[in-house]
Formats: structure tokens, sequence, C-alpha cells
């Protein structure tokens, strides 16, 4: 059984031919993420049949959606504690004639806003999206300069509960919804009070707010001498060289104004960079929380579980990049909406490749790849295959080979660029396996 099968098994589109579309165009889309919808189709008639799919009115992005919430749902069960990454990012449609997009982040730039909760463990290993919205911005009114619509704070709070909506079907696992400094929000922090705490939720703050008596939020999280330090190796990233940063830990209760004359009781974690390089500006984070924080150990966790958040921007990395979602010309934002639904799974797969290559490098790889995927792996890199099924790390490697990851020693794990370009190369090959075999070629 493809992954794809597997992944929408409990599909209903209401139509048995929708549902066995559904699971082709998901092959096809995770075979190709970089091709457009023609390249990545089998034919002209093929490629037809696709447009149809995105076309259909009754067709809900949801219903598409839907089992793999339901997966992503099963695979959450076996965990003691799951992060539920927020994260907004813009999907810029500028130069496209479609329907319905707004002004981004400069009134002339047009597209849409794309919101979701991606769900990872601790250790990093994604478990899939959980919701995801998408919005138009409407034109700021030429008078006020205000924005009309519905505020896009909203979108933090709606995520929140259905977290909280999830943690009632999961009384075994510890959701905590983890988000960045758009997240800082004090009606989210109210809402999550209200219901009491259902999920636990960890934000970086970014309002210095007046605190009771005066103070200001800044100073208060730092008074007196730090709880401990951390130390962590910082990747590199666009603009960033890799380093190993030294942090120095604060831990403190908060009260903050709640806006309705009462008091919010929050945690408060401060890690600030120790002598940091020259010319490079000291990381800081403020993070708030309901949790309790019963000393330096447990402060860890909370700044190990934040640095986690960088898995939604990675994921957003192979959204963009590797699907290529922006380059989608359907038309209508409806059109765009089922599409996207297709293309956020296909890229939640690539990064759980990647990153599963990574943490639990010696699972079985047919686990996660078909035997003619495989073994296309080790064709396409001249290497014999093993009777066997390999390790998944090893296979991994064998993919972003043909992408163009070198795999020498000091090269590291592969990323998601050269494995998404390696499994282009690979399906393609395994598609012709299965053509021979079909058809006794040979």
């Amino acid at each position: 059984m493809s992954w794809a099968a597997e992944e929408f098994r409990e599909i209903d589109l209401g139509d048995r031919r929708l549902n066995r579309r559904a699971v082709l165009l998901a092959e096809r889309l995770a075979a190709k993420p970089e091709a457009s919808l023609p390249g990545a189709c089998g034919g002209w008639a093929e490629t037809m049949a696709a447009y149809r799919f995105f076309q259909h009115e009754k067709l809900d992005w949801r219903d598409l959606m839907a089992p793999h919430w339901r997966s992503a749902e099963a695979r959450m069960r076996p965990c003691p504690v799951v992060l539920c990454l927020a994260d907004t990012t813009e999907l810029d449609f500028n130069g496209q004639a479609m329907a319905g997009l707004g002004p981004l982040s400069y009134e002339a730039q047009r597209g849409m806003y794309l919101h979701a909760t991606y769900a990872v463990t601790p250790d990093r290993e994604p478990l899939g999206v959980l919701d995801a919205w998408m919005w138009a911005r409407e034109p700021k009114d030429a008078k006020t300069g205000s924005r009309p619509g519905v505020k896009e704070s909203v979108r933090w709070i709606e995520g929140y509960e259905r977290i909280a909506e999830l943690a009632a079907g999961l009384p075994q696992t510890r959701l905590v919804f983890v988000a960045d400094r758009e997240s800082d929000i004090l009606a989210l922090m109210q809402r999550a009070h209200a219901l009491a705490h259902p999920a636990d939720w960890l934000v970086r703050a970014q309002h210095n707010r007046t605190l009771p008596g005066g103070q200001r939020l800044w100073a208060a999280s730092t008074v007196g001498e730090p709880l401990g330090g951390v130390c962590f190796a910082l990747p590199a990233r666009p603009g960033q060289a890799a380093r190993l940063v030294r942090q120095a830990v604060w831990v403190s209760t908060i009260e903050l104004p709640d806006g309705r004359d009462g008091l919010l009781s929050v945690i408060c974690v401060v890690a600030r960079e120790l002598s940091p390089p020259a010319g490079v500006k000291p990381v800081e984070w403020r993070l708030l929380t309901n949790r309790t924080v019963a000393g330096l150990e447990a402060a860890i966790e909370l700044i190990d579980w934040y640095r986690a958040r960088w898995e939604i921007e990675q994921y957003w990395n192979v959204v963009k990049n590797g699907c290529r979602v922006e380059a989608l010309q359907l038309g209508t934002v409806e059109r765009l909406e089922r599409a996207r639904a297709l293309f956020l799974i296909v890229a939640w797969r690539i990064a759980r490749l990647m990153r599963l290559g990574r943490t639990d490098p010696e699972l079985d790889a047919s686990l996660l790849f078909e035997r003619d995927e495989w073994i296309a792996a080790y064709a396409l890199n001249k290497k014999k295959p093993p009777a066997q099924p390999p390790t998944l790390n090893e296979v991994v490697r064998l993919v972003a080979m043909c992408g163009g990851f070198l795999g020498r020693k000091s090269d590291g794990e592969p990323g998601a660029k050269t494995l998404w370009l390696g499994l282009q190369a690979v399906m393609q090959f395994a598609e012709g396996i299965r053509f021979a075999r079909e058809n006794h070629v040979g």
C-alpha cells in the first residue's frame, strides 16, 4: 500500500471516484512536488481530471484534510507530550489573475495568508497538520488607515481552541500550544484560563507590559540572580552561522493585568545569551506559559520546546519552495484551498522523512517507502539493493544523493531541499520499475 493510500485510508468525499482521485493526486504531487500540475500528472487525461477535481464545487478542503487529521491524532495518542506549533505565513500570488486575493505586508503585494498548527514530538518528529486557515486581507480604509474585517489575532485563539478540543480525546497525552511573538495576546491567555487549560501554552512575549505597581515586564522578569544556565548548538540559518549558545535563565511568576480589573498569573522564563560573538545580536527569549516550573530542569525543557518551533519554519520552506504552492494557477481561492490541502499533507510527508532519517535512523525503511522506491534509490546511486529492507537513514541519504546531497562524512544529514529533489527522481524511477514488472518488460 502506498503512503497516500495509507494516509487517506478513511477518506470519504461522497464518491469513490473522488476518493481514488484524491489518493492518486497526493501520490503524483509527492512524486514531483516542484512540478506544475500538468508536469506532475501522468498525461493529458490525468491532468484534466486533476483540474476537474479541484474545480468540484461541492468538494470541501476540510474533507480532504479529515483523514490526515485522524491519522495525526492516532500518531499523537502514544506520545506523553506533543508540541502543537502554530504560525502564519504569506502566500505571494503577485501577477496572478486570481479572484479573492488581498494585500500582504506591502499594500501593493497580492496574495493570501496561511495559518496552521503543526504537531511534533519533543524530539521533533512531525506527526501532522492539525488545522489550517487561509484568508485574504481587506485593503486599508483610505480615510482611517484601518483594515476592515475579522481581526487576524482570532486565528491564534481558534488554534488554541482546536488543540483544547483534541486534548479531550487524548487523556494520556499533554498537548502544548507553542507560538512566536505574534501570539502574545492577552485574549489567548484568558481563553485558555476560562477553559481550565485543557492544553498548555507556551508563547514568546512581545509586549513589555506594565505590571501592578508600575514596573515593566522586562525588568520584573530578570530580578535577582539567574536560576542557572543552558547551552546548545544553534544551527546555521540564512544570514546566521552555526554557533554554540550559552544562556542565563531566570524564572518568575508574573501577575498580568487582565483588562477586566483582575490579574492573570503566568510564569515567565527568560533565556539571555552570555558573551555572544562580536557584532552578533545576542539570542534572548522571554517565554510566557501556564506551566509550573519547579526548577532549572523544567525551565530548560520549556526552552527546548520553544526551540522546536523552528520545525514549522522548516515546514513552510517545504510548502512554499518544495511544493511551490505560490506557483499554482487555479483561478479561484476555493480551488486553491483544495490543492493546498493536498500539498500540506505532501509537505508533511517530506518533512517527516527528513526528520525520522535523523532521529530514528535504524527504523525499517519499508515502513515509509515501498519496495520499488527504496530499490530505485539504490539503482539511481549505482548500488546493489539488499535482499532485505534497509534502514530508513540509509534510504533517506540515498534519496537525497539523487537530489544533490554528497553524502560525505563531513556533510551531516541531508536537508529538506535535497530530499524533495531526490524524491522526484526516485519516484519516477520506481514508476518505471512498476511499469516494467506489470507489462513483463525485460
